[in-house]
């Protein structure tokens, strides 16, 4: 640490000798945000520059003064400006006599991929995250058109767009600054959770749709592309500390300086710690057997290990009153570390070797615990990530970049799994099942057959099993106590067999109950226990070239990739020191022009893509962009996007336990569906030798493609409201999903002809073709001098009926919308260093069926959402410097609306916080 400070120091050896700064404002004094401010060297531009921040402030390191600076921005005229000395000078920007002052407002807001792309583009810039109601930049995505964010934990959030959303967003590409944010290992982003902190944000772009053509086979349903602040223009120390509910607690700090026109530099560090939501889910999932009044118990959604049941085995006479019955299990609560921590820091070494080359050393670090939800709940404790990244760039005309991803999962466990493991290592099923029919035959069917309306023994099978059931029905209590008494006997004799306290090994609360745990979930899943090993890595490296000429703009680039994951066969395949690596490559090119006087805009893009195990694909893309007038904008695209299959399908070997989970490069021969082993199980004796199992074979794993036709409208309406809408159709080929399947081995003979089973679920794709389409609108417009209102809408449907299990589940709401308030610096009595600010948004979000695992699939009701926030900008001069200060009060979920946002995942409730943010 002490080396790390020295070499900071060394830092501030080069200085400059003077240092100009200003203000840019509208004419009605309001800050403009984004312009740019250009030094001029012999009246023409020079390379030294910057762009205000959202408080119209910049500053300049010069040589000396007097110099002069140009100062342009979107919708206004552009002036020269002669600065005589350091003193700060305040620029009043003057409309453009063709704009009018609400245009350039709106304009200002709009992303450059919002106003020159033709895809449907979603933005933040950096005034949006500083006024979001919402506890993050991150949470506050969500409330954009067409964009769906589901929540998991308080550290998990998932971002989606167009349907079939998942807890895995395997279909999303989040980009940073160009970099994949993926997990090596997982191969999707973990949210934000490893990712930029709020404070280094400039702008965010969420791109939805198919767009491999444009950022890579990973792109398959939509890009999160976040760009970070350049330390050449954003300089200075930055600060928010956040204090909030749950035992929230936060602290962001960002120090950038720019030490000469050649050097800077920039750091970043993020602490959080949060006591998690907890997953509490009793209500029994969508596939168990019972229901929560069933006397023997039932599958709960957050109970792990009751999964299973037994009965009486057909001998219901003799186990009169027994039903069905399942094991005790363990909830969740008990299983899961909740204490949510994350640590980011970030750094960035900007170095310019000539005027418009550029070189980029940066280092993203991040840490921690959290929850995520896949097919089981996992417990992510104390994971890391470390990104390296090398770069050298021409703006606009060239760039190479090259970055090293690795991952440690750390003490990470499958708390499913661990509840598994933790009754198994006690007392088998197979032991409890047995000895709990004993137990009942023994101690519970006198008492039942001592009741009055016990049906006799005469009575026939099936009528007898009938009679019982009203019994049981009406008198709930009596066999609660019952069963509630046999698994305590149960409990009793064993700790009489093994010669220790097994009960208090399978009770939560108690210190056997601890050790057992820790000893499960310490080991790994090789080792008898829960957790896995990952330390994967990615490896990417990736050029493009820009050229101009009178035919147009032509873009073309590539780039390599290496998987090199390492899960000790914990996870993939790669057990008995066997090693496992994946290469792909990519190459595209595109072609850009403008026709008829710069209003019609058309784009032609190709790329074909090559991993080692599968066929090169090609995912070309084209568009038209047409400028009906100033106001008015076309757009129509149709592009395409392929979905290599993840590392997890290829060559996944996880043992859960009730199946193996498979990936599946090669195929997988000779298996048999579970509803056939079921059907032979139900048969005589007599008739098991001639059943026929019905053998079949599955094909291996290939990418999954899309083919998206797009439309859309972007317009400003009476010079105030800006509009934008889309429509698009997609289809869908090759889907990814699996098939649940046994091998199996037979007999000779009627008793052994099923001998053993070992059920599978294997990695296949969907022979089905699969059609979606949906609409979205959304309206901005800003009135008077410092409000804005927002809506949007969008709908989302699956339009093909499916009919093949093997198709991801939709997991999208139909109908959903958002509406929202800001009102900002308000000067509170005419005192401009003084500005209130607020907000509020709404989200409706219409309920829906969300398909997981077997464990997580069950309905989302239809729930509504108010975040909001109030906050004071406050300026304080001190020895001549001027810090501003935001004081801030928000909540999201501000009304305490508990819902549930995932099927398995906790009740999501109010969390309020208190920020101040420095500049």
């Amino acid at each position: 640490m002490k080396r790390f400070l020295v070499i900071l120091s060394l830092f501030f050896v080069f200085q400059v000798n003077a240092q100009i700064s200003g203000s840019v404002i509208d004419d009605k004094k309001e800050p403009i945000i984004g312009a740019s401010i250009r030094l001029l060297v012999n009246g023409k531009q020079s390379n030294i520059g910057t762009v205000t921040d959202f408080d119209g402030n910049w500053s300049i390191d010069i040589q000396s003064t007097p110099v002069v600076v140009e100062i342009t921005s979107m919708g206004f005229k552009t002036q020269k400006v002669r600065i005589p000395s350091s003193l700060k000078v305040t620029t009043r920007l003057v409309p453009d006599r063709n704009v009018l002052k609400e245009v350039s407002v709106v304009q200002q807001r709009l992303s450059a991929q919002q106003q020159k792309s033709a895809l449907t583009v979603e933005s933040m810039d950096v005034l949006a995250i500083k006024e979001s109601p919402s506890i993050s930049f991150y949470d506050h995505l969500g409330t954009l058109k067409g964009v769906d964010l589901t929540s998991a934990s308080i550290g998990f959030k998932i971002i989606n767009t167009r349907g079939f959303n998942s807890t895995s967003p395997v279909r999303s590409l989040q980009l940073i600054d160009g970099v994949d944010n993926q997990s090596p290992g997982l191969n999707f982003s973990l949210g934000n959770f490893l990712g930029a902190p709020d404070l280094d944000i400039v702008s965010v772009d969420v791109i939805a749709g198919a767009s491999t053509a444009f950022y890579g086979p990973s792109a398959f349903n939509g890009v999160i592309s976040m760009q970070t602040k350049d330390p050449f223009k954003f300089t200075g120390i930055s600060s928010i500390i956040k204090a909030g509910e749950r035992n929230l607690t936060e602290l962001s700090v960002r120090w950038a300086d720019k030490v000469n026109e050649k050097f800077a530099y920039k750091i970043n560090l993020f602490a959080l710690r949060a006591d998690d939501w907890e997953a509490r889910n009793m209500d029994a999932t969508t596939f168990s057997a019972n229901g929560p009044l069933n006397p023997g118990g039932y599958d709960a959604v957050n109970r792990y290990g009751d999964e299973d049941y037994w009965d009486a085995g057909g001998d219901v006479k003799y186990y009169a009153g027994l039903g069905k019955f399942h094991r005790p299990g363990i909830e969740e609560r008990h299983l899961v570390d909740y204490d949510t921590e994350n640590i980011k820091l970030t750094t960035a070494l900007h170095y310019k070797f000539t005027e418009h080359i550029t070189g980029i050393y940066a280092v993203n670090f991040g840490a921690g615990t959290t929850v995520y939800q896949g097919d089981n709940r996992y417990s992510l404790k104390d994971i890391l990530f470390l990104q390296n990244r090398v770069e050298l760039r021409n703006e606009g005309k060239w760039f190479w970049r090259t970055y090293a991803t690795h991952e440690d999962a750390g003490n990470s466990y499958d708390a499913y799994f661990t509840a598994l493991r933790m009754q198994d290592s006690i007392v088998s099923d197979q032991f409890y099942s047995n000895q709990y029919r004993t137990m009942w035959s023994i101690f519970s069917r006198p008492q039942v057959r001592a009741l009055p309306s016990c049906p006799p023994n005469s009575l026939p099978v099936a009528a007898f099993q009938d009679s019982m059931n009203v019994v049981i029905n009406q008198n709930l209590e009596f066999f609660n106590t019952l069963h509630d008494s046999t698994n305590s006997t149960v409990m009793n004799f064993m700790e009489a067999v093994y010669g220790f306290s097994v009960k208090n090994y399978l009770t939560p609360g108690t210190s056997e109950f601890e050790e057992l745990k820790t000893h499960i979930t310490s080991s790994l899943f090789t080792e008898g226990g829960s957790r896995f090993y990952d330390k994967s890595a990615l490896y990417h490296s990736q050029g493009e070239r820009t050229f101009a000429s009178e035919t147009g703009t032509y873009r073309v680039g590539g780039n390599v990739r290496l998987y090199a994951p390492n899960s000790a066969g914990t996870i993939f395949s790669d057990t008995a020191g066997a090693v496992i690596r994946n290469y792909e490559a990519g190459i595209y090119g595109g072609w850009e022009h403008f026709f008829v006087d710069e209003r019609l805009k058309t784009s032609i893009t190709g790329r074909l893509d090559k991993n080692q195990n599968f066929k090169p694909l090609l995912s070309p893309a084209a568009s038209v962009v047409y400028k009906l007038n100033e106001d008015h904008t076309l757009r129509f695209s149709v592009s395409s996007a392929i979905r290599n299959p993840t590392l997890a399908d290829q060559y996944l070997n996880y043992n859960v336990g009730r199946a193996v989970l498979l990936g599946n490069l090669n195929g997988f021969d000779s298996v048999v569906t579970i509803s056939n082993i079921q059907e032979y199980l139900e048969k005589p004796a007599n008739q098991r030798l001639q059943h026929d199992f019905g053998y079949f074979d599955i094909d291996g794993i290939s990418p999954e493609r899309v083919r998206t036709a797009e439309v859309g409208y972007r317009a400003t309406l009476w010079k105030r409201l800006f509009l934008d809408a889309n429509y698009y159709y997609s289809n869908y080929n090759d889907f990814i999903g699996y098939v649940i399947a046994a091998r199996i081995e037979e007999g000779t003979t009627a008793i052994d002809r099923l001998k053993s089973a070992q059920v599978y679920r294997v990695a296949a794709n969907a022979t089905e073709q699969v059609t979606t389409q949906g609409f979205s609108i959304g309206l901005n417009t800003f009135f008077g001098n410092y409000q804005a209102l927002s809506g949007n809408y969008s709908w989302n449907k699956l339009t093909s009926d499916v009919n093949d299990p093997i198709v991801p589940a939709f997991n999208t709401p139909e109908h959903k919308f958002n509406l929202g308030w800001n009102f900002r610096n308000y000067p509170i009595g005419n005192d401009k260093d003084k500005l209130l600010g607020a907000g509020v948004n709404y989200k409706w979000v219409q309920g829906f069926v969300f398909e997981g695992s077997p464990q997580f699939t069950g309905s989302i009701p239809s729930y509504g959402l108010m975040d909001a926030q109030i906050s004071l900008n406050r300026v304080y001069t001190r020895n001549n410097k001027k810090v501003n200060v935001t004081y801030k009060i928000g909540a999201s979920n501000v009304l305490n609306n508990k819902v549930y946002q995932v099927f398995g995942g906790p009740l999501i409730g109010r969390l309020a916080y208190l920020s101040i943010q420095v500049n």
